[in-house]
C-alpha cells in the first residue's frame, strides 16, 4: 500500500514575530519561499528544486546553503506523526528551545517513513539577507579546487554555499544548454555569498586570495541579481542537464558520501581517477563546503557488466569515505542500497539499537518496510 500526500500542500499558519511557519507535507520548499517572501523571512534549505518538505524531512536532507545555515534537522521544530497504530504524537511544541524530554523530532528525521507519517511540521524561518553574490572559480585540477574549499572553511570566512563540479558535469551543462552561459570545461567552484554589502565585499576579496594561492584561474563575481543567477545557474542544472543527455536504456546513478574537511582533497582526487577509468559519463559535484560530493554516472542499464563495474566504483568510493572516519551518505538516505554500508559504518550494536526503536514504533514493520534496516527473519 502506498499512501499519497499529494493534497496535503497548504501553509497553514506562519508566525511572522516568532520566524517560524507550520506547513503540510505536500508543500515545496520553493513554494513556501514565495508565499512567505513579503514577510522578509526564508526558509533556507535547499534541495533539488522539486523538494517538498515531507521528504525533506523524511531524508534529512539538505542544499546548497548548508555550509552557511545547516541542514533539514537544524530548522524543524517539531512534527506531527501518525504511527503505524494510529496513534498522533506531536513531538514537542513552538519555541526554538526545549531540552522538555526525549528528542522525538530528530528521531522522525531522516526515518525515511520507516518509524511514522508526518502529517505537520513546523520549521523555523529566518531573516533574507540584506546582500547577497555569487561567485565561480576555475582551477587546473579537481584537488587543487578541493584544497581550495577545505582552506577556505579552516579561514572561517562566512560563505552562504561552497559548490564543486569537475571538467565532465560542466562538459554536460554545455551539451545539454540548460544555461545561457557557455562554461569553461575545467573543474569548477560555485560560491554564494550573504550579508552586509561591505561583508559581501570583503568575503570576496578573502575567497579570492585563497583561491589564488591554489592555482585558480578565471573568477567571476556578480555585480547585480541577473548575473547571480546566471552564474549558479550551472549549479542548479547539473543533475537534469545530465538526465537530458540520457539515451535510451540509460540510466543516471547518482549517489554521495561525506567525510571530515581535512580528507577531501584525497578522496575527492582518487575517486575521481576512478570514476574516470570507468570510461563513461561520470561526474563529481556536491556541497563541498561540508565535506559533502557525489557521484552521477550514466550508464547502459542493460548491460551487466557495465553495472557492475559501476556498482564497484561507487562501492569502493563509500568503502573510502567510511575508512576516512566518514559516512555512507551525508543526505541521500540508505533506503534499500546502503544498509550494508550503514552496518559497516555504524556496527551491529547501533544497528540493533535502531531495529529496537523500531520494533517499539511499528512492531509489525509496516512502514516503509525493508528500508534503512532489513526485516527481521
Amino acid at each position: 500500500m502506498s499512501i499519497d500526500f499529494s493534497f496535503m500542500d497548504q501553509v497553514l499558519s506562519l508566525h511572522a514575530d516568532d520566524m517560524d511557519v507550520v506547513v503540510q507535507p505536500s508543500v515545496p520548499w520553493m513554494s513556501l519561499n514565495e508565499q512567505i517572501k513579503d514577510s522578509g523571512l526564508f526558509f533556507p534549505v535547499d534541495p533539488g528544486p522539486s523538494a517538498r518538505i515531507g521528504g525533506m524531512v523524511g531524508t534529512s536532507c539538505s542544499g546548497t546553503n548548508a555550509v552557511r545555515y545547516g541542514t533539514m534537522k537544524d530548522w524543524v521544530i517539531n512534527l506531527t506523526v501518525v504511527l503505524a497504530d494510529g496513534t498522533i504524537v506531536k513531538t514537542r511544541r513552538r519555541p526554538r528551545k526545549s531540552s522538555a524530554g526525549y528528542n522525538l523530532t530528530n528521531l522522525f528525521i531522516g526515518s525515511e517513513g520507516t518509524l511514522g507519517l508526518v502529517t505537520e511540521i513546523t520549521l523555523k524561518l529566518t531573516v533574507v539577507p540584506q546582500e547577497t553574490s555569487v561567485a565561480v572559480v576555475t582551477f587546473p585540477t579537481i584537488r587543487d579546487a578541493a584544497a581550495a574549499a577545505a582552506k577556505v572553511m579552516r579561514a572561517g570566512i562566512p560563505v552562504a554555499a561552497m559548490e564543486i563540479m569537475d571538467e565532465v558535469q560542466m562538459a554536460v551543462i554545455n551539451r545539454a544548454g540548460s544555461t545561457a552561459k557557455k562554461w569553461k570545461e575545467v573543474p569548477t567552484m560555485f560560491f554564494k555569498f550573504s550579508g552586509t554589502k561591505a561583508g559581501v565585499q570583503e568575503n570576496v576579496k578573502l575567497v579570492k586570495s585563497i583561491a589564488k594561492v591554489h592555482k585558480s584561474g578565471n573568477f567571476e563575481f556578480a555585480i547585480d541579481a541577473e548575473e547571480q543567477k546566471t552564474l549558479w545557474s550551472a549549479r542548479k542544472e547539473s543533475l537534469w542537464s545530465m538526465l537530458a543527455l540520457r539515451e535510451e536504456g540509460h540510466e543516471v546513478w547518482s549517489t554521495d558520501v561525506a567525510v571530515p574537511l581535512s580528507r577531501l582533497p584525497d578522496i575527492i582526487e582518487v575517486s575521481k581517477k576512478e570514476l574516470d577509468a570507468l570510461g563513461l559519463f561520470a561526474s563529481i559535484l556536491g556541497h563541498i563546503g561540508d565535506g559533502n560530493f557525489h557521484e552521477s554516472i550514466m550508464y547502459n542499464s542493460k548491460d551487466p557488466k557495465e553495472r557492475a563495474a559501476v556498482e564497484k566504483c561507487i562501492k569502493d568510493m563509500v568503502d573510502r569515505a567510511l575508512e576516512m572516519e566518514g559516512t555512507c551518505t551525508g543526505e541521500h538516505g540508505i533506503g534499500l542500497g546502503k544498509k550494508e554500508s550503514l552496518l559497516k559504518e555504524l556496527g551491529l550494536d547501533t544497528i540493533n539499537v535502531m531495529k529496537s526503536i523500531k520494533g517499539a514504533l511499528d512492531p509489525h514493520w509496516l512502514m516503509n518496510p525493508g528500508k534503512i534496516i532489513d526485516l527481521p527473519a
